[in-house]
């Protein structure tokens, strides 16, 4: 009996060391899974982009992009290969770029790309030539990834949006006319402008997001905000109020700005980090849901607007509305052949505006390209032989996944 006794102890403390090996086995396997979901790190760079038909302007730009070390001119991310949108944003009166981290910080993180134009900051802007500038720098930012020589190189989506805060926000207006590839438009206690946002706002058919704040005693959004909203013609735009909300803490705190809403009333009666949040809360969903074709975003935006006490809104649309199953069975997008080789055709008979990426076993995303054409393909030559998985997105809703085989 004692014997059994003491081989009964030792088979349960064999037991125990078993279990414990197991548990660091399953810590080491953890700490090598890539961590492809994990925010990205912010990377920057400054760049001094030049315009020839403007007597060779100089736009100093400060941008912001997703990489996997945060620093100055680091590389790209390589945890994932997709295309990144672009986002161009204007400062306010007065205001420097810096102002704006709470900005970045919150979405560059989350996979777009952006940019801060920082000419116009004298006391007397000229509001034409800022919404030139905003609307040059988007562009120029797309043409970086059409070149070899930039950390940007192939890394640069079709999609993209102006955006801005007071005098930018309202120079985000002007910016569509002299960019026609400008995707959407958010902006930020938009201020009037001279030519005026208000009117410009009437010839913009692109979806828009308006933010104001209901304690805005700079640029009041009955006068402002509610007016370009109202005077918009796009047949997607969304108007939101933050309660409580003011002018400047849109912003980081800034001398200037804090300096002229202290001068009037109301004063907010919300704090600065309340107010980012709920700006970062909405923020990411549209741009999710209009950059990235996301549905769920853009369902969770659909749910958070309609039940937040913190805001209140008006809008005319639903982001990413679903689709019904009879319009999802006569939906023709394909990819082709299945097994395939080298290249992946793409058949898009409605010549819808749509997103597809290429995932491997790691639910990394290898490719991402966007098409509007009937016919096009993607060259996987690089890719290895094996089983991929593909997700098809396209703006009026349509989602389509599923698994490929290259030889």
């Amino acid at each position: 009996m004692k014997i059994l006794y003491i081989y009964k102890k030792d088979s349960i403390m064999i037991n125990k060391i078993k279990k414990l090996l197991l548990v660091q086995v399953l810590i080491m396997v953890i700490a090598t899974i890539p961590t492809w979901s994990q925010p990205f790190a912010i990377g920057h760079t400054t760049i001094n982009f030049i315009d020839a038909s403007r007597n060779n302007r100089s736009i100093a730009t400060e941008i912001y992009y997703p990489s996997d070390t945060a620093g100055n001119n680091v590389p790209m991310t390589i945890s994932s290969f997709e295309k990144f949108p672009a986002l161009t944003f204007g400062h306010g009166f007065v205001m420097t770029w810096d102002a704006y981290q709470n900005i970045w910080e919150a979405i560059v993180p989350k996979g777009y790309i952006m940019a801060f134009p920082k000419t116009e900051g004298s006391i007397s802007p000229s509001h034409t030539e800022y919404g030139k500038d905003l609307a040059f720098v988007s562009a120029q930012i797309f043409n970086l990834g059409m070149l070899q020589s930039t950390i940007f190189f192939d890394r640069v989506s079709l999609m993209n949006a102006v955006m801005g805060h007071s005098m930018g926000g309202g120079a985000a207006f002007l910016a569509p006319q002299y960019n026609s590839n400008i995707k959407t438009i958010i902006t930020l206690a938009a201020a009037e402008t001279n030519p005026s946002a208000i009117a410009a706002a009437g010839s913009l058919l692109i979806p828009a997001l308006v933010v104001a704040g209901a304690n805005d005693c700079v640029t009041p959004p009955s006068t402002n905000q509610e007016a370009m909203y109202n005077s918009l013609g796009s047949n997607c735009k969304t108007y939101i109020l933050i309660n409580g909300g003011s002018h400047c803490q849109m912003a980081n705190s800034n001398f200037f700005c804090n300096f002229g809403e202290s001068t009037c009333t109301p004063q907010p009666t919300i704090t600065r980090d309340e107010q980012h949040i709920v700006l970062d809360d909405y923020l990411i969903l549209w741009l999710d849901a209009q950059l990235k074709l996301d549905c769920l975003a853009g369902q969770g935006f659909n749910n958070l607007i309609s039940s937040d006490s913190r805001v209140t809104f008006q809008k005319n649309c639903l982001q990413c509305e679903p689709l019904n199953v009879t319009n999802v069975e006569k939906n023709e997008i394909e990819l082709y052949p299945n097994p395939f080789s080298s290249v992946l055709n793409i058949k898009n008979p409605e010549k819808k505006r749509i997103i597809i990426k290429l995932f491997d076993s790691a639910s990394r995303v290898l490719q991402s390209v966007e098409i509007m054409n009937e016919q096009d393909y993607l060259n996987t030559s690089l890719f290895a032989s094996g089983i991929y998985w593909y997700e098809i997105l396209s703006d009026d809703g349509f989602t389509k996944k599923g698994k490929i085989i290259k030889n």
